[in-house]
């Protein structure tokens, strides 16, 4: 092989396309144990599941932008998914005030356009503004757009009182002219609907496990949305509208599980007890973290080391131990908060930037105290 062979350079689009890893994880099959609604929807469960974690996040950067429009956009009331598993198209619909339609004026080509078909482009570039959005890096939806065989926007602007159209193809290389209409309507939004591209995945049909996925982040995106946002699945409302109810789908009722439930600024923290090992649901700025990260050791740790402080027998109690009989849930709001990869599953922030930090109450570990955690740990200590 000679040098010229050897040495490649691919515009930025190609280089996706064949390092899919270093964009939207692997396209590869895998099995893993996921968190999915039962089949009478009254529960979330644990099922092993085979899926392409490359065309989860395809999905996902798609849905956390209208989950960011919430907390941008105090217009937005409604959030609409649907997953058509007989053609392989998904929508994302979310209300607001629109995207606005008009020429930008560096680039000079309108503003949608840039913002879904040209890489590199956000507007969260700017570090020493403090963001509680999950998008960072100018990616996001755009890669969706580069998975898909048909990527289309539609938009309407209420301040320009416009409708915006636009349709991609064959994985972002062709676009059509945008159409560009006058619209009355009071209500913006913004809908997109794509078709992603399953021969990048080694696919031919939406999987039945892929869709559990989307159907689940779906909940999640009704957990981490505000209590005025109607958020649908395939037509459905979902009722789980706080964090607190959401976490009822894991654990059961009050009456099936104890536990205990706190908010403080920017954070909202369940905890129970959890018999078969160390257990977390979390979320930072409406992003899955499915690894957990920094955020969630920052509230475990402070309640472990509080639990060995307020533990008046002789045994002394590793932390570790009574992390094992835990199970946590996150949910936190960060301050420009950063990753492990583009894909996003695990927060690596620094506490020091976090913005805040989740205040524990003396009444919130005097009832951490009475969840079982404490004997089981102990029993554990004697054990070993």
């Amino acid at each position: 092989m000679g040098s010229s062979e050897r040495y490649k350079k691919y515009t930025p689009l190609e280089h996706i396309l064949k390092r899919p890893d270093s964009y939207i994880g692997s396209v590869e099959s895998q099995e893993s144990l996921e968190w999915v609604l039962s089949e009478d929807k009254q529960s979330i469960v644990q099922e092993l599941l085979e899926y392409r974690p490359g065309l989860f996040k395809i999905f996902d950067e798609v849905l956390v932008n209208a989950v960011d429009q919430n907390s941008q956009d105090g217009l937005m009331d409604t959030l609409k998914v649907n997953v058509n598993e007989d053609d392989g198209s998904v929508s994302i619909y979310n209300t607001g005030k629109g995207i606005p339609i008009e020429i930008h004026e560096t680039e000079k080509i309108h503003i949608p356009e840039m913002i879904f078909g040209e890489l590199l482009t956000s507007s969260n570039y700017n570090d020493e503004e403090k963001r509680t959005v999950g998008g960072r890096n100018g990616y996001g939806a755009k890669l969706t757009n580069i998975y898909s065989l048909k990527f289309e926007i539609e938009i309407v602007d209420v301040s320009s009182k416009k409708k915006y159209i636009q349709t991609w193809t064959n994985n972002m290389r062709n676009r059509t002219t945008p159409k560009i209409t006058s619209c009355k309507s009071a209500k913006g939004y913004v809908k997109i609907t794509f078709i992603p591209d399953l021969s990048k995945f080694e696919m031919t049909t939406l999987s039945k496990d892929i869709v559990k996925l989307f159907e689940r982040r779906t909940y999640d995106a009704c957990a981490n949305t505000t209590d005025k946002v109607n958020v649908y699945y395939n037509d459905n409302k979902l009722i789980y509208k706080t964090f607190e109810k959401y976490i009822d789908l894991y654990i059961g009722n009050k009456k099936n599980t104890q536990r205990v439930f706190d908010k403080s600024h920017r954070w909202e923290v369940g905890i129970c007890h959890s018999p078969d090992g160390f257990k977390q649901i979390s979320f930072v700025n409406g992003i899955s973290t499915s690894v957990g990260g920094s955020h969630v050791e920052s509230v475990s740790s402070n309640i472990t080391k509080k639990m060995t402080e307020m533990y008046k027998g002789k045994n002394v109690i590793k932390q570790g131990f009574l992390k094992d009989h835990m199970m946590i849930f996150v949910k936190a709001t960060l301050e420009n908060p950063t990753f492990n990869t583009q894909t996003k599953v695990e927060c690596t922030s620094k506490y020091s930037s976090f913005g805040s930090r989740f205040q524990i109450t003396e009444d919130f570990m005097k009832k951490v105290m009475k969840l079982g955690i404490i004997e089981d740990a102990l029993a554990l200590t004697k054990h070993k």
